[in-house]
């Protein structure tokens, strides 16, 4: 009778414990809840994929980005990894995890090493906007700041247009900041623009403290992906001169819509899905 009593009082304990435990995560605050959100649409190589992949982990468990969460007010980030191509490819690849010290941020790399991308059609940075806003909803840590990192290499073709997403998100409170990879080769280069840190500055970036960090050479890309990280921990925004002439310029709006509009070109002429 007293192990038939046992069970529910240890069923209880352990729900308990649960709870618990998700309430104390609930309460620790970190200096930003930091989602990083990577481009794997048909347009990037497997080569590329990989390039990608290991830029970020050897930027993530790097001295000087660990420097820099020791730094922060509270010493500690919250911080996730999911891939992305068309609005319906999401995939967490580490889920949220605390980094406070460099055993963490190097588990963290681990398990981004151990993962494999392969490909997918379809580019659709609204969508990836739009599902990591929802991610930094559930946050499990309170975090000073929420920030989405977002690296692409071509323009939206896919999904809702990146402005209202980008929008969306500003609203509540999120900075987005830009890695565009303006590189040469791989598959399906021809929805690829040659201002994309541009596109990326006019229609896919915002917030407090925002920019853009664009790649030209894959050789740059892990120096490129600590640097971003840095300034994201810290908040800080990229140096900028401190004295600039006063000028009036009556620039050209900027057509955020030219991913969709290069793939009906490509449509029609090739046949292509839609």
């Amino acid at each position: 009778m007293w192990r038939a009593a046992r069970t529910p009082f240890l069923f209880s304990a352990a729900l308990f414990g649960a709870v618990f435990q998700s309430q104390a995560n609930a309460q620790e605050q970190v200096d930003v809840a930091l989602v990083l959100a990577i481009d794997v649409s048909r347009s990037m190589s497997q080569e590329e994929l990989e390039l990608q992949r290991r830029g970020y982990a050897a930027a993530i468990a790097s001295p000087e980005v660990i420097r820099a969460i020791d730094l922060g007010a509270r010493g500690r980030i919250a911080l996730m990894m999911f891939e992305w191509a068309n609005d319906n490819h999401l995939r967490v690849i580490v889920d949220w995890t605390l980094i406070d010290e460099a055993a963490d941020a190097r588990a963290f790399s681990d398990q981004v090493l151990a993962d494999m991308s392969f490909s997918q059609r379809r580019t659709s940075i609204s969508g990836a906007i739009t599902h990591a806003a929802e991610l930094l909803e559930d946050v499990p840590y309170r975090a000073d700041r929420h920030v989405i990192d977002i690296s692409g290499d071509g323009p939206n073709n896919h999904g809702r247009a990146v402005t209202l997403a980008r929008d969306a998100a500003l609203e509540k409170g999120i900075t987005i900041n830009g890695l565009p990879l303006m590189t040469t080769g791989g598959p399906g280069s021809q929805f690829n623009i040659p201002d994309l840190d541009v596109y990326y500055r006019k229609c896919v970036t915002g917030g407090p403290a925002s920019f853009v960090i664009p790649v030209t050479d894959w050789a740059q890309f892990p120096d490129a992906v600590r640097r971003k990280l840095i300034l994201e921990i810290g908040g800080y925004e990229p140096e900028q001169p401190r004295v600039q002439p006063v000028q009036f310029t009556f620039e050209e709006p900027y057509d955020c819509m030219i991913g969709e509009k290069i793939w009906d070109q490509l449509r029609e002429q090739f046949f292509l899905d839609p």
